[in-house]
């Protein structure tokens, strides 16, 4: 199979990188707005080669790696092609970018998240090992053709990928608080240190916690804002919870209720053994 990958940053060029080990895949070419992005994908041989977006349509499998409001517009754009190309994005939201399904593509459309990634972007930022042992989800398979719900799952099965299956909205009720959430509150951890009159010594001071918090407001403001532009319902509701729970621990520091605050601490512990 060929696969056309639209969007040549960490996630796309991540699944160039590990998708080329696969028998099933005769070759991988690419496309991306940012010719820049083009040539350092090249470059780095994470394609084969650069193709116009005509070109693009002849794959049998096309990647959608692009900011969610991008997904969208592209999917208009490739109306039209053969019945039995898969088209696969990889958009952390789901509901609105299924909805905005052109009715001729849905056969053709796989809705899938991988749950994974990291605060750089780029060609350069592309690793082999992205995916492996990751959780991807995929909304709304009844909804795919057969013959797209059997490649995809072949796709991300060969690059050992764990599986999850849910509907479109509540993918988006669950990703708002473990991961929409987590990004919102990071930029305002770094904007709160920022606008600190203080802030150059308060940095200098800067060790692991403040690091591993902040980590996230490394990311894409393009990406991010149309991610919260997409997902504004749950964002608010998850940002309501966390508002209640910080509204709670606040109150125990002010009281100086340390019995209290212990409390909430050790129950805010449990949180990892669940994770492991």
């Amino acid at each position: 199979m060929t696969v056309a990958i639209i969007g040549l940053g960490l996630m796309g060029g991540s699944l160039a990188m590990t998708i080329r080990k696969l028998p099933m895949i005769k070759s991988i070419v690419g496309f991306d707005h940012n010719k820049e992005h083009e040539k350092e994908a090249l470059a780095l041989q994470l394609v084969d080669n650069i193709v116009s977006f005509d070109e693009v349509r002849q794959a049998d499998i096309i990647v959608l790696a692009i900011p969610v409001d991008a997904i969208i517009a592209c999917l208009k754009a490739l109306e039209g092609v053969d019945k039995k190309t898969t088209i696969i994005d990889l958009g952390s939201t789901k509901e609105k970018i299924v909805r905005s399904v052109p009715a001729s593509l849905r056969k053709n459309f796989v809705a899938a998240h991988p749950m994974t990634g990291t605060e750089k972007f780029g060609p350069s930022a592309a690793l082999d090992d992205l995916y492996h042992d990751k959780v991807v989800v995929l909304c709304d398979m009844e909804d795919s053709g057969q013959y797209q719900q059997e490649t995809a799952v072949r796709l991300f099965s060969q690059i050992h990928m764990r599986l999850i299956y849910m509907h479109a909205h509540e993918h988006d009720l669950h990703v708002a608080f473990i991961s929409h959430m987590p990004h919102l509150i990071s930029y305002s951890l770094a904007n709160a240190v920022l606008h600190h009159e203080e802030h150059e010594n308060i940095l200098n001071l800067a060790a692991g916690g403040f690091r591993s918090m902040s980590r996230l407001a490394k990311s894409s403001p393009t990406m991010w804002g149309d991610i919260f532009r997409q997902n504004k319902t749950h964002l608010l509701d998850s940002l309501s919870y966390f508002e209640n729970e910080l509204a709670q621990m606040k109150k125990l520091v002010k009281n100086e209720d340390w019995d209290g605050l212990d409390q909430k601490m050790t129950s805010a512990n449990s949180l990892h053994d669940i994770l492991k």
